[in-house]
């Protein structure tokens, strides 16, 4: 036997809005002020990754395809204890959950099962003989491929986290996730110099290459003068060593020239948010040769120090972490009908007597493929 209880709330964004608007509405929905870490982005007919540009129209950057977005972690903090609020951390680690589960985010069997006992001390408290059963956690996802044994391995460590909150499971999680060689890196597909198929992956601390799984190669942002594309080449120039008179410059074959801009863009948005201390100024010429393209937001830096000053008080931090674990993996979907107007809904499941919440750690907007933009009917999950 199950029943559902579902709420909504409205709000309208007008058909030609920037991407920001739709952003804002979703972190305001969420509760999130640390937003700078996290974006929105989409597939496009080619089922490629693009980030929602927050500065363009939407309907300008989503055609000919269903409006889905997904919201996400754009940029990974290295350091995860300096976001200042749980609900921010709280997210960080649900899009962590989500990338070691789609098997974006490799680990050792033994760092799985760290890492699922946090989730689970993290979902349902202290372990309680009179509440759970055998097999407790054979519903939750932790890994690609787990087994029963790993299962097994979980329980026995979570039934010795009695007395650790949420918050500090969430906060283990992470102290132990971002020691991953692979966490917040970005892969992209190319081919070096000789033809051999590598992946190229962008993180805080700069470019990385890899082949058959193993990293070859870092470029420190330090380390890096130049980035820039042509056709479906993507080259950086790197400065010079101490014994090294001139500049070299490094080049790589991507698999077409939208994919050597995606990643470009990455590119110049990672080093400008990790690396600058403001972002740059657009160009002011009226002509101008190349991408018009720039980093539009805040730095880490300037996001730290706008996170300092975020005070809620203490009865509103209370109300948003318990409204947060009491909904701990909840389900949320927006609609969208004419004229873009979005609706938000929460769904509860009773199912044995116990008040079942999952959050869908996605956000999907679809609309008709003919992309009638007068006429778009959405849905969104969280």
């Amino acid at each position: 036997m199950a029943c559902t209880d579902c709420s909504s709330t409205c709000v309208c964004p007008q058909k030609q809005a920037r991407g920001l608007v739709l952003f804002e509405m979703v972190c305001e929905h969420l509760n999130l002020l640390e937003k700078d870490y996290f974006a929105l982005w989409f597939r496009d007919v080619d089922g490629n990754k693009n980030w929602l540009d927050p500065a363009k129209q939407m309907k300008k950057q989503v055609r000919g395809i269903g409006w889905n977005f997904s919201f996400s972690v754009k940029f990974y903090p290295p350091d995860p204890s300096q976001l200042s609020e749980d609900i921010s951390r709280y997210f960080l680690f649900l899009q962590l959950r989500q990338d070691i589960v789609s098997g974006h985010l490799p680990c050792s069997l033994a760092t799985l099962t760290v890492l699922g006992s946090y989730c689970v001390q993290s979902e349902l408290g202290d372990y309680d003989p009179d509440e759970c059963s055998s097999d407790y956690v054979s519903e939750m996802a932790f890994a690609p491929n787990q087994t029963k044994d790993m299962e097994e391995k979980i329980m026995e460590l979570h039934k010795t986290y009695r007395g650790m909150s949420p918050a500090e499971a969430e906060m283990h999680f992470l102290e132990n996730v971002k020691k991953l060689s692979m966490y917040g890196v970005d892969l992209h597909h190319a081919k070096d110099s000789e033809g051999v198929t590598i992946m190229l992956g962008v993180c805080s601390s700069g470019l990385l290459v890899y082949r058959d799984r193993l990293r070859i190669n870092r470029f420190s942002w330090p380390k890096i003068l130049k980035i820039s594309y042509k056709r479906n080449n993507f080259f950086i120039k790197i400065r010079p060593e101490e014994f090294d008179q001139f500049e070299s410059i490094i080049g790589f074959k991507l698999l077409n020239h939208r994919a050597a801009k995606r990643l470009w863009k990455v590119c110049v948005e990672h080093h400008s948010f990790f690396r600058l201390v403001s972002p740059e100024e657009p160009p002011k010429k009226f002509l101008t040769l190349g991408s018009k393209f720039h980093y539009i937001g805040r730095t880490q830096i300037q996001t730290r120090r706008a996170s300092a000053q975020i005070s809620r008080g203490l009865l509103h931090s209370l109300f948003c972490n318990a409204a947060m674990y009491l909904n701990s993996i909840s389900a949320s979907m927006f609609t969208c009908d004419l004229y873009q107007s979005v609706c938000f809904f929460s769904s509860q499941t009773l199912k044995g007597g116990v008040l079942e919440t999952r959050i869908e750690k996605r956000i999907v907007i679809s609309g008709d493929t003919e992309m009638d933009q007068d006429k778009v009917k959405s849905t969104v999950l969280i």
